[in-house]
């Protein structure tokens, strides 16, 4: 399976190249927009192609080397276009609802999921458990709403190595966490976007169902080619993960990141009283 391509005609015909009104605009999309026609901005798919082409080559060479791939879409007309993307590919979505701290507090997380997954073994086990109705119910609702938020990302098993976006405005609180830990964000980016938030930005309809599908359509072949190559070798070799190693790791490295920022916060807090102090006593004095 080989790199997937597209032509300017599949991206026309997906109107890939509608922006938002002109009223919505981030002046930071300018080069990326070809003009103005009834007062919606229209994007240049000459400069969008070669981005979609270079977040295709990223996305594959990721996969290619074990990485896992989170797709984030939120907004009513993208959640079963990602799910099914995502379902497809074997990799991870939030299609749901972005909690904070999704990624930079995964040891959280993770404790949520061990616990959905636990009240999910409970209630197929209860009348061996000796649950009654009402138990289970509660139990049941429970299980719903956290279904609803960790549906995509029970066997995740930490953070991962891309995040695919949706929208950027809508998922900047998704786009801030992969930011601050360094994940690599392949984002559509609409003509009120911030290009600049993201690694590869691919200027294009964020709105667009049809549009929405192209785009899915493309990453998961890129990531099944990837996969593929994976599973064939590099040059003979075959790549190969430790998962359980890997969340442990990851996990490990998140406590340190948390520990260092307490311990810087505490620091900035006794500087800031040791200040208070000095000024009360220059004050009595």
């Amino acid at each position: 399976m080989a790199l997937p391509t597209f032509t300017m005609q599949q991206l026309m015909e997906a109107g890939v190249h509608f922006g938002h009104h002109t009223r919505r605009w981030n002046p930071l999309m300018t080069p990326y927009v070809y003009g103005v026609k009834d007062k919606i901005h229209i994007i240049n798919l000459n400069k969008t192609a070669p981005l979609l082409h270079r977040a295709l080559v990223a996305l594959e060479a990721i996969a290619a080397a074990g990485g896992k791939v989170l797709f984030v879409a939120t907004k009513h007309q993208a959640k079963d276009i990602v799910k099914d993307a995502a379902e497809r590919c074997g990799q991870f979505y939030v299609n749901n609802r972005w909690l904070g701290g999704m990624l930079t507090n995964w040891t959280t997380v993770s404790q949520s999921i061990r616990r959905l997954k636990k009240m999910e073994a409970d209630i197929e086990n209860a009348d061996k458990l000796g649950l009654t109705k009402k138990e289970v119910g509660v139990m049941t609702k429970e299980v719903a709403k956290l279904r609803d938020i960790f549906g995509g990302i029970l066997d995740m098993h930490g953070v991962p190595q891309v995040m695919i976006v949706i929208d950027v405005p809508r998922e900047m609180n998704a786009v801030r966490e992969a930011k601050n830990l360094d994940i690599p964000t392949i984002a559509i980016c609409d003509t009120n976007a911030n290009p600049e938030m993201v690694d590869y930005p691919v200027p294009g309809n964020d709105d667009a169902a049809r549009a929405t599908q192209l785009y899915c359509d493309l990453f998961v072949d890129a990531i099944l080619s990837g996969i593929e190559k994976r599973l064939g070798g590099a040059a003979g070799k075959k790549v190969e993960s430790n998962m359980a190693d890997e969340q442990d790791a990851l996990e490990d490295e998140i406590k340190d990141k948390e520990m260092k920022q307490k311990s810087k916060t505490s620091a900035s807090r006794a500087e800031r009283r040791e200040k208070m102090a000095d000024k009360a006593e220059k004050a009595d004095k």
